[in-house]
């Protein structure tokens, strides 16, 4: 999955159900997308404007940006209704202009809010492409390899050469003179 920022162009909402009986409904939108959440400013009446940008950081995992549309009150705060988007357009296609989105409350149609959005891959550097390219070819060669193919030569950086004795030893076929076998002390139950 792409990382990146998603830019959230929030602008209206129409069709609200105002929740308030004596004055006019004061609309705000909780935008969340996966543990990110933020919050638009208290518009007014059931057809607000915002014309707001919010940016989200996007990462593994993030699918939806959730909208829950609040009527802003003195007590509690009134549900007035839901919306998800699911941003696998955006990710590919890396823009959707402002579209508007079905507002749902207890799965019920209660309005509609208009909302854009813009994917800004994350730009990475060409260390980063590279470092992911050769390892997903598989295993980068060590400096080891070689060493192990030339194991009987002198070894330059300790200034010793291995002996025959203790190469076989290392893979277990022979042992040496303190009766080891391939790592092991030899024990009393074993065959000659």
């Amino acid at each position: 999955m792409p990382q990146g920022s998603l830019e959230v162009f929030l602008a209206s909402a129409k069709g609200l159900e105002d929740t308030d009986f004596l004055f006019k409904m004061d609309p705000y939108v909780i935008l969340t997308c996966r543990t990110q959440e933020q919050k638009s400013s208290v518009a007014s009446g059931s057809e607000p404007v915002w014309n707001e940008n919010f940016i989200f950081n996007v990462s593994e995992g993030a699918e939806e940006l959730k909208l829950k549309i609040m009527d802003s009150d003195i007590g509690n705060d009134d549900f007035v209704g839901e919306a998800e988007i699911c941003l696998k357009s955006v990710l590919r296609e890396g823009r959707i202009p402002p579209t508007a989105y079905n507002i749902v409350k207890n799965k019920e149609f209660c309005g509609e809010i208009k909302v854009g959005l813009t994917f800004n891959p994350e730009e990475r550097s060409p260390r980063d492409y590279d470092d992911r390219d050769e390892y997903s070819r598989g295993w980068k060669e060590s400096s080891h390899s070689n060493r192990d193919r030339t194991s009987r030569r002198d070894d330059s950086s300790r200034g010793r050469r291995h002996s025959p004795e203790r190469e076989r030893d290392y893979r277990g076929r022979d042992s040496d003179e303190d009766g080891r076998r391939g790592g092991r002390r030899r024990h009393s139950s074993d065959e000659d």
